[in-house]
């Protein structure tokens, strides 16, 4: 079946009624008609069951036939994401989508991108958001993780200082395989972290000022010895963060 959103405040009528945008989609492209059955994703833990009771033009409704509430992970990650540059911002958002993410955070380090002012942020923030919403329809995932506006190193910092734990991804010596640090957390609180922050550089990596002052509230992880792209090294990381916290009990 085919998925579409709708946000939670648009969640609570029946019939829905998608936007203009998703029903042009539905209609000229999905070829969507009356008695088909789809599936409605509201980002925030809903997947309604329906039926299209009336397409027209760019006008679709949606009877809701049934709802599920679908669980969260067990644990949230967020992405300190160092801003890629060209597309690969674009990609980094599409796939941590597509592995639960919680949270994405994009960090204006000295070596991702220029200045931005706070439109253009704006501008970009909403484009990510977009990207995740398509990649949730795509995964299936109910969902949708929070796009915040571009933070500062010494911004996130402090943001990540409600996380249960910080990692962030180096190729520092001292650096350690997640596992360990996550071994390490859960033997000194008798439990695995719930609230998980990854803090992810730029091509170049953070500078030795930004590594100095992030380490201050987050331990050093090691992807291996190879020089990973940032957007494969996000993907490294949620990847493995997923799977160490979900084989856990």
């Amino acid at each position: 079946m085919h998925r579409f959103f709708i946000p939670p405040e648009a969640c609570h009528n029946d019939p829905l009624r998608l936007s203009p945008q998703e029903s042009k989609h539905a209609r000229s492209v999905l070829r969507l008609r009356e008695g088909d059955r789809v599936v409605v994703l509201n980002g925030a833990g809903k997947e309604l069951l329906c039926q299209a009771s009336e397409v027209r033009g760019e006008a679709v409704s949606l009877s809701i036939v049934q709802e599920n509430n679908i669980a969260p992970l067990p644990f949230e990650i967020t992405l300190y994401q160092a801003v890629a540059k060209g597309k690969a911002m674009d990609f980094i958002a599409q796939k941590a989508a597509e592995l639960g993410a919680h949270r994405i955070v994009p960090v204006l380090s000295e070596r991702s991108v220029p200045d931005w002012d706070k439109a253009k942020a704006t501008a970009k923030v909403e484009k990510w958001r977009t990207i995740c919403v398509e990649s949730i329809k795509q995964c299936g995932s109910a969902w949708l993780p929070r796009l915040e506006l571009p933070m500062t190193p010494k911004e996130a910092l402090v943001d990540a200082r409600q996380s249960d734990l910080s990692l962030i991804a180096t190729l520092q010596p001292d650096a350690k395989h997640p596992r360990e640090q996550i071994d390490a957390y859960a033997l000194e609180h008798g439990q695995t972290p719930h609230k998980l922050a990854i803090w992810v550089g730029p091509e170049g990596d953070y500078t030795p000022a930004e590594i100095n002052t992030i380490r201050t509230g987050a331990q050093p992880i090691t992807l291996g010895p190879l020089v990973l792209r940032s957007e494969t090294a996000a993907i490294y990381c949620l990847a493995v963060l997923n799977y160490e916290l979900q084989a856990r009990p």
